[in-house]
């Protein structure tokens, strides 16, 4: 059998999908960005429902999601929902973006955190510790990590799925226990009923914080709007990537149940964690001390608070494992949206092959290099704001075709119906356009980037499609 004749493996079951989901979500964001959200809102009950808002939008797109991965169970996922949903230049636009932002520079970011945290073990490993100057360009400890373990986690997964697979759902598994137990020893050793009491003071009473000045001031009029949108881009971010299990539906047994159910648990389980986390966090750790958290680490602070100085050293270690299996389900997953691309002829040809383990090594090795160069510009301040836009943008459309679905193919087999059709995915895409709408307005200097770098895809569609 030729290379690029291969079929994907059907080795993964509701569990490696569920695991997939969970692990691709949880990355370091759960630990550092609360600390925005509170100097944006200011207050523990607007924290607490910036996160409950973020996992009742997530669950509703996950639930939609369902009905297309049920539709159409094969490799690329939302590409794919896209392309049958509207034409191959959304498709393309997509996948542009998903190759030159989305996918590779989360795993770049990624990459940074876990080689960050590694410095707390290991202080050499630090982004201080230049290795090597010329002119401009500086190359330091922390880059050099993130890039060995992109190489690492792609070489793996070049192997096979069933190597990835097992290392996901163990790294998973290992990752939900471990914040199960902050979570618990928290409110067990950690809670103090006065930080709780303080905290829930002036429960829903916007204010924001300079760090600077180190002093609140009162919101009100239409700065209210902006507060809570620019809140909501981290803990947006740290919800993403659920979408992730869709790319690899050609490789999931029973795809038509299995896609959908994996969706939904993975959703309420990040979404529930997340939210007791941050219960916990209020419970140990005083709104003024989560505002100011050394670079953001309010995990770090809530954890030296439980457990005293080796809270750091505990805090470092699930991180690393947090951001490791985060890493290994982005790289599993994106390759197989840019292999679907090029199946359909807008991504390289070589994309499209499969190697003798039924992935597609080229692919992988491709997102390998870009996002290693991502890695490389030292440039991760405003990648929430450039990635949130655009995947809002994607969730927005790919949703309303559902809409477009039901009218264009009635007749078309549903094994699974979008849960609450049509009034959860309309919700969903009504919230999710003022969040998009609300970010261009007060963020655009940032967003309207992530914007253009979407719309380059235009020109690029037109000249491959010439050729």
């Amino acid at each position: 059998m030729e290379e690029n004749e291969k079929e994907f493996k059907k080795e993964l079951g509701l569990l490696d999908g569920t695991m997939l989901v969970v692990g691709s979500m949880i990355g370091s964001g759960i630990f550092i960005v609360s600390a925005d959200i509170v100097r944006q809102v200011g207050s523990a009950g607007w924290l607490i429902a910036i996160w409950l808002l973020t996992s009742v939008i997530t669950i509703i797109a996950a639930v939609s999601y369902g009905e297309l991965s049920a539709m159409f169970p094969k490799a690329g996922g939302q590409y794919v929902y896209l392309k049958e949903a509207y034409n191959k230049l959304i498709a393309f636009l997509y996948g542009w973006s998903f190759f030159a932002v989305i996918q590779t520079g989360t795993i770049a970011a990624v990459g940074v955190a876990f080689s960050k945290f590694a410095a707390y073990l290991y202080p050499p490993l630090s982004d201080e510790n230049i290795l090597f100057e010329i002119s401009f360009f500086k190359l330091n400890a922390a880059q050099v990590v993130s890039i060995i373990t992109i190489i690492f986690l792609t070489y793996l997964n070049s192997r096979g799925v069933k190597d990835s697979k097992l290392l996901q759902t163990i790294l998973t598994i290992i990752k939900i226990l471990s914040l199960i137990g902050l979570i618990v020893f928290g409110f067990i050793y950690g809670a103090k009923a006065d930080i709780w009491n303080a905290n829930w003071e002036n429960a829903f009473v916007l204010q924001s914080f300079d760090k600077d000045t180190g002093l609140w001031s009162s919101i009100a009029g239409t700065t209210i709007i902006s507060a809570i949108s620019a809140a909501m881009v981290g803990s947006v971010f740290s919800s993403d990537a659920w979408n992730g299990v869709t790319f690899i539906a050609g490789e999931i047994k029973n795809p038509q149940r299995n896609v959908g159910l994996s969706l939904f648990l993975g959703t309420f389980i990040v979404s529930l964690i997340y939210v007791l986390a941050n219960v916990m966090y209020l419970s140990v750790v005083p709104l003024q001390d989560i505002a100011t958290a050394p670079s953001d680490r309010v995990a770090v602070v809530a954890s030296q608070n439980i457990f005293g100085p080796v809270g750091t050293i505990i805090i470092a270690v699930m991180i690393m494992i947090s951001t490791f299996a985060c890493n290994n389900g982005l790289i599993m997953a994106g390759a197989r949206v840019y292999y679907t691309m090029a199946k359909d002829g807008l991504f390289f040809k070589k994309a499209a092959n499969l190697n003798y383990a039924s992935v597609p090594s080229w692919a992988l090795w491709a997102q390998c290099f870009w996002a290693s160069a991502l890695c490389l510009t030292g440039k991760y301040g405003d990648l929430l704001d450039f990635v949130v836009i655009i995947v809002l943008i994607f969730y927005i459309l790919t949703i309303y075709g559902i809409f477009i679905l039901r009218k264009k193919r009635p007749n078309v087999e549903r094994p699974y119906k979008a849960f609450g059709y049509p009034f959860l995915p309309m919700l969903y895409i009504i919230i999710a356009l003022a969040l998009s709408v609300a970010l261009l307005f007060t963020k655009f200097a940032t967003c309207g980037w992530g914007v253009l770098i979407m719309l380059t895809g235009i020109p690029i569609y037109y000249l491959t499609q010439r050729k």
